[in-house]
């Protein structure tokens, strides 16, 4: 083949995929840092809320929660129990949920397949072992997931009362980061 074709398809790949990411997350941010976040005051549709099973560990209990709830602010944390970067984010996890849990909905969800790619054991396991205390969820189908997931593993949202993102971001943040992107969403709530 030649190079040409090549780099003909390889931008080919480039156009579809970033039309297939700005067609279900949207623009980026204008102010270059990544952070998703909906102008204030948006009159955009809130989004039907997303079941989550809660899981009987630190923290939580068994059970089940709406997401976006409508009552409170609502953070959340995408994590893997297979991704090391999660697990050097649950230190300033737990710091922002001493901070403000009380304040919002705070939940850590895992896409993982709970049976299959690891057992409720292992993820109580994990759970335990890395100082989680704080609502856990699961979201097999990976709906809520790829609804709000900012980028890669671990991945954070922080949604107002109205059910509209206010901060998202990837990566590991400091408890202060996580903390200011829950501010914004509680802020919001409070101009309400």
């Amino acid at each position: 083949m030649r190079r040409r074709d090549v780099l003909a398809g390889v931008g080919s790949l480039s156009v579809v995929g970033g039309a297939g990411v700005l067609a279900i997350r949207g623009p980026p941010s204008a102010d270059g840092t990544g952070d998703s976040e909906e102008p204030s005051g948006s009159e955009s549709k809130t989004p039907d809320p997303v079941a989550i099973e809660t899981v009987d560990a630190p923290g939580s209990e068994a059970g089940e929660v709406r997401v976006p709830t409508t009552s409170r602010a609502t953070f959340i944390d995408f994590f893997g129990t297979w991704c090391p970067p999660c697990i050097e984010q649950m230190p300033a996890l737990a710091e922002a949920n001493d901070r403000l849990g009380d304040d919002v909905l705070f939940l850590s969800v895992t896409s993982e397949a709970v049976g299959s790619s690891v057992t409720e054991d292992e993820l109580v396991d994990w759970w335990t072992e890395h100082g989680g205390s704080w609502l856990l969820g699961l979201d097999p189908t990976a709906e809520l997931t790829a609804r709000y997931l900012a980028g890669g593993y671990p991945s954070a949202v922080a949604i107002d009362a109205d059910g509209h993102v206010q901060w998202s971001d990837s990566g590991v943040k400091t408890a202060d980061e996580l903390a200011a992107g829950i501010e914004r969403a509680l802020e919001t709530e409070a101009d309400a």
